[in-house]
């Protein structure tokens, strides 16, 4: 049968078999958590928008980081986070070594052609030969292809599943990114709280020196005891060793800070806002938790594997029937190296190649087992990523209702210590009290002032990790197209190449 004539009939049989797959109709799992968030009891109260500073109703997703935060020097910072950090550096670069596995795959769907010149030089003994001829040799050049026809949808669903992988490890770095954007403004804030630390111990240690020089004087004088004095020094020690401890957590926290960055912190840093000036955005609206499985890049990542372990059914499933796979190779072939290409040299030959598993000791089966316990392993890790994104939304969205009247009960129980310590001071000055009700006072005071400080940390930090939480930290700038999950971070080739399109997800 002529060549063109088998051509012919592989085309059809590829053409018809084309749509055959054994993939399993895929559907989305249940979720397993309520349709909505808490909105009662403590839920109930929520920030409302500030003048000047409200996020306009807009969804955490579409919020950029640089309108988030108000502080140019953290903006600063995170932006040399996103193009120094090796951690996100290195899940570029699995986006990068999944894509090339995907396009190996993908390229078993097509014939594989190489081309070929040889000289086979042949010794034959002497009493074998024909007419003493001992030496022969054959010229052969041509082209040579092999071809797998895909007719049970094997090599599609690796390749489904090789597309699906990619998007799961493209998602897992949008999902790095915006992890990291998290940390340095936690870590970011970290600081600040410790710097107002070190402020309140330097002045409660000021206070206790003074305390102490005083009540020194009256030991010395005899108008005071001894008792006294200790009292005034348990404050005094215990004051100057927080003040080691913070200082050594002051240069613990700024050393975290430039790991995460992946370089010093520059010089030229813009000026930075107090934490108490840290005008984050209070009042993101929560939406539904439906939207967080479009909006949460860890989400997309555990449905990308889980239809990845669904794309495994269909491989092992056509695993159980024939292959078939076509060789042939079509060139010229001579006894001389000048004769190669003359008339009636042309040579061809094909090859179709059929393989049926009869017995394999139940390998086939096991690999069926395998994928099907894969894709359930995948759902459940798929519904625990809801699960969990659900509970860090609901806390925090319970820690925003509550942080703004701890802090303001905080407040007014700080100026009440400061009042009592002024007053207690006053009456032991006066010979009215003892130095005790001092001493008292002043460690209450002490403790009040940071416990405000860590309530005001913790609260901006809960704000940074509900807008993460809910999908927010991707974008740069509220407005702008988001960007693909596989796309460049490195902002200073992002403003050179200003308007230039996004890098593309592989086609399949």
């Amino acid at each position: 049968m002529p060549i063109r004539n088998h051509a012919s009939i592989v085309a059809a049989v590829s053409l018809f078999a084309a749509g055959c797959s054994f993939q399993p109709k895929y559907e989305r799992p249940a979720t397993s958590v309520a349709a909505t968030y808490p909105s009662s009891g403590i839920y109930a109260t929520q920030p409302v928008a500030e003048p000047g500073r409200s996020a306009g109703g807009l969804a955490a997703a579409d919020i950029g980081w640089r309108e988030f935060f108000s502080d140019p020097r953290l903006a600063r910072i995170i932006e040399l986070a996103l193009i120094n950090n090796r951690d996100l550096r290195v899940a570029m670069l699995n986006v990068a070594q999944v894509r090339a596995q995907y396009q190996i795959v993908r390229a078993q769907l097509f014939p594989s052609i190489t081309a070929s010149a040889a000289e086979d030089v042949t010794r034959t003994p002497k009493d074998l030969s024909f007419f003493n001829q001992t030496i022969s040799r054959e010229y052969t050049v041509g082209l040579n292809a092999s071809w797998e026809i895909d007719f049970w949808g094997r090599i599609r669903s690796l390749k489904d599943q090789a597309l699906e992988q990619y998007f799961s490890t493209a998602e897992a770095r949008k999902a790095a990114e915006i992890s990291l954007v998290s940390q340095v403004a936690a870590q970011y804030l970290t600081m600040l709280a410790v710097d107002d630390l070190l402020k309140v111990t330097e002045g409660t240690l000021k206070t206790a020196q003074a305390s102490y020089e005083l009540t020194e004087l009256q030991f010395a004088n005899g108008t005071g005891s001894e008792l006294d004095l200790r009292q005034a020094q348990t404050i005094l020690e215990q004051a100057s060793a927080n003040l080691h401890a913070e200082a050594r957590a002051r240069a613990q926290a700024e050393n975290a800070l430039v790991l995460l960055v992946g370089t010093p912190l520059p010089d030229d840093l813009p000026p930075g806002r107090t934490l108490d000036a840290q005008d984050l955005l209070a009042d993101i609206p929560a939406g539904l938790p439906s939207d967080l499985l479009t909006r949460r890049p860890d989400i997309m990542e555990a449905e990308a594997s889980l239809l990845a372990a669904n794309a495994n059914i269909g491989a092992a499933r056509a695993a159980f029937f024939p292959s078939v796979v076509l060789t042939g190779s079509a060139g010229t072939a001579s006894l001389t190296l000048g004769g190669l290409f003359k008339p009636g040299s042309a040579a061809w030959a094909f090859t179709p190649q059929i393989t049926l598993p009869i017995f394999q000791g139940g390998q086939n089966v096991a690999n069926l087992d395998f994928a099907h316990i894969q894709k359930n392993i995948q759902i459940a890790s798929y519904q625990k990523s809801i699960q969990t994104a659900f509970r860090d939304v609901a806390d925090g969205l319970a820690a925003r209702s509550t942080y703004d009247a701890q802090i303001a009960a905080l407040e007014r129980n700080t100026f009440a210590e400061q009042r009592a310590f002024d007053l207690s001071t006053l009456r032991y000055k006066s010979g009215v009290d003892s130095y005790l009700s001092v001493l008292t006072a002043q460690t209450n005071l002490y403790a009040a002032q940071q416990s405000l400080i860590n309530a005001r940390a913790a609260r901006l930090t809960n704000l940074v990790g509900l807008y993460v939480a809910l999908g927010g930290g991707w974008l740069q700038h509220t407005g702008e197209a988001p960007r693909p999950a596989d796309a460049d971070t490195d902002y200073r080739a992002m403003r050179a190449l200003k308007g230039a399109s996004p890098q593309a997800a592989p086609q399949g």
